[in-house]
């Protein structure tokens, strides 16, 4: 899906802002579907995004993340359902969901031919913006998104990470409230990712709110405050990372030894480990608590048992993603291993 930028009217308040009421979520849906033919891509789909927080979307290929998006960003239509995007109906106040929304979609919307300035002073065009409102706003993003050194130049010498901060900064243009991130780290090596990451932090600092989707499930873990699961079409599950986390089984404790000798007294002494005998390492189930490290440190204590590594491993979004879609491969491979600790 390519980014797209939307110029509209300006939007209506959202009512009960203002007024000491809270305001309304940034994102709601309820019961969205939608097939193509005999397929079934979104089958209920129920969502509620805060207003200043970061919504990530995971689910494999084929789950019906990229169309969630597309209905959300009025740029298809739901079968039914219902829907809400910064106080107004996807239906019936299309134009003023449009004048709230930024899109940055899979596929860059970067025009190489021209320079990353005349690219800014395009999506200005577009927004109606004053001819030198337009060329501030440009000028300050790309100021901000570090492209100032390359504003001049044509946009098809940009590196990869250049084009995608480029596209974002277009879609910034018009002030967005509500901003829909389709995979946009996807393609980008890791040092382009984390400062890609940086920006979207920065995004809801100044009070966007963002969803995006990811097939990254270490970026899904390190940015989302919610994270929804997509799979078949539905909503699998749904909340913090912790919280999905543990909601899988399989956390524990891994001791390995040297000497077989010592393997051999741990495994009497323990005998809820799940055994390898070839390796000369225990895996004892544990939620990775202080306290259950704690019992099990004090067990190996008091059989005068000293393990040559303890690895303490916790669920991660991985294992998450596997139970939750019934998959055996990754959607992507995470840059880093952030779930295990060892002490040596």
């Amino acid at each position: 899906m390519p980014s797209s930028v939307m110029p509209t009217p300006t939007p209506q308040p959202v009512p009960g802002q203002g007024n000491g009421r809270a305001a309304p979520a940034a994102i709601t849906a309820a019961g969205l579907r939608k097939s193509y033919g005999d397929k079934v891509v979104l089958d209920g789909v129920d969502l509620a995004v805060p207003e200043g927080t970061i919504f990530a979307l995971l689910g494999p290929n084929g789950a019906g993340k990229t169309t969630a998006v597309k209905i959300l960003s009025t740029l298809a239509t739901a079968d039914s359902g219902h829907a809400a995007v910064a106080g107004h109906d996807l239906t019936t106040h299309a134009h003023h969901v449009r004048a709230a929304i930024g899109v940055t979609g899979q596929f860059s919307a970067v025009d190489g031919l021209i320079t990353g300035l005349e690219n800014m002073l395009l999506m200005a065009d577009l927004h109606h913006l004053p001819k030198r409102e337009g060329r501030r706003i440009a000028t300050e993003l790309l100021e901000r998104f570090d492209l100032t050194h390359a504003a001049g130049k044509p946009a098809s010498t940009y590196s990869g990470g250049m084009k995608r901060r480029l596209d974002i900064a277009m879609t910034l243009v018009g002030n967005p409230r509500v901003i829909f991130l389709d995979e946009p780290t996807t393609g980008l090596d890791p040092r382009s990712r984390h400062t890609m990451w940086q920006i979207i932090r920065a995004l809801v600092a100044d009070g966007a709110t963002v969803l995006l989707t990811t097939q990254y499930l270490e970026e899904a873990d390190e940015l989302a405050d919610r994270i929804a699961v997509l799979n078949d079409g539905k909503i699998a599950a749904e909340g913090t990372p912790d919280q999905l986390k543990r909601q899988i089984p399989g956390g524990h404790v891994r001791l390995r030894f040297t000497h077989p000798d010592t393997y051999r007294a741990a495994v009497t002494t323990i005998q809820v480990a799940t055994r390898d005998d070839e390796a000369l390492t225990l895996q004892i189930p544990s939620g990775g608590t202080q306290r259950e490290l704690r019992a099990i440190l004090d067990w190996l204590d008091a059989a005068g048992i000293e393990a040559d590594e303890l690895t303490v491993h916790t669920p991660d979004l991985d294992d998450v993603f596997f139970a939750l879609t019934g998959t055996t491969a990754a959607p992507a491979p995470a840059p880093t291993t952030r779930n295990q600790e060892s002490a040596r």
